[in-house]
């Protein structure tokens, strides 16, 4: 099982910050943002290579960073893939990303764990990579952020008594319910062909939940709530927050 983190974006938002230096590299609790990610994504059994996608001003950025990592953990093998991007302009999109490693051969006849780079988990996910061995089917990790106002920034979805999607909207107009998709995915590998159908037919490259909301109607995909707190780092405001919260609690 192979481990894809989705780091090709630019982070305009957070400007200056992100001008020379990639979002998931900022530091975060004293050290960058991605080591957190693999830390605890890292915990979930049968993964046996890392694979960075990102854009091409910050492959060097990931590069250098990769060889310094391995140094401390060389248990991990990480492969950087330069998407070809130079700008928002001509970016592949979070879908359009996955669906670049698949094609060019990356991922092979295995399954998928897919992360996004900028999302911090404060607890163990071992219990996320136990689910999806057993279950054997897509799996989408779901957070309560306990607000409907906030669910309004994300994804709302609803669930039947096993945990199985039976509905997805992203960002609500009128939400439901307060538990959101958030980019952890794990996709068996009979699943994996799917994102080159999905491409074919046009559909939006862009924001993976669009992936979600396309394949439950066409498969099942159930879903695992992520314990502890789950921070996505979407301003400058949030990295602020996220990091107050790790200089106090590791």
């Amino acid at each position: 099982m192979k481990l894809l983190i989705l780091a090709a974006g630019y982070a305009t938002r957070l400007y200056p910050l992100t001008q020379n230096t990639p979002k998931p590299l900022l530091p975060v609790g004293g050290q960058p943002m991605i080591n957190n990610v693999i830390e605890r994504v890292t915990t979930i059994p049968g993964l046996n290579e890392i694979l960075i996608v990102t854009n091409h001003k910050f492959t060097p950025h990931f590069q250098t960073w990769a060889s310094n990592y391995t140094i401390i953990h060389p248990r991990y093998r990480i492969t950087i893939i330069d998407d070809g991007s130079t700008d928002d302009s001509n970016k592949l999109g979070a879908i359009g990303d996955i669906h670049f490693v698949i094609r060019q051969g990356h991922v092979g006849d295995q399954d998928l764990v897919v992360v996004a780079g900028d999302n911090l988990f404060t607890e163990s996910l071992k219990g996320f990579g136990e689910y999806c061995q057993q279950i054997h089917a897509p799996v989408l990790a779901v957070y309560d952020v306990g607000n409907l106002e906030e669910i309004k920034k994300y994804n709302s979805i609803s669930l039947d008594t096993d945990g199985r999607i039976t509905f997805f909207e992203e960002k609500p107009n009128t939400p439901t319910t307060t538990l959101t998709g958030i980019a952890l995915y794990y996709f068996p590998r009979h699943i994996v062909p799917l994102f080159d159908t999905y491409i074919q037919e046009g559909n939006n490259p862009d924001q993976p939940g669009r992936f979600i909301q396309w394949l439950y109607p066409r498969t099942p995909v159930y879903t695992w709530r992520v314990p502890g707190k789950w921070f996505d780092i979407g301003s400058k405001e949030t990295l602020e927050e996220v990091n107050r919260y790790f200089a106090r609690y590791y």
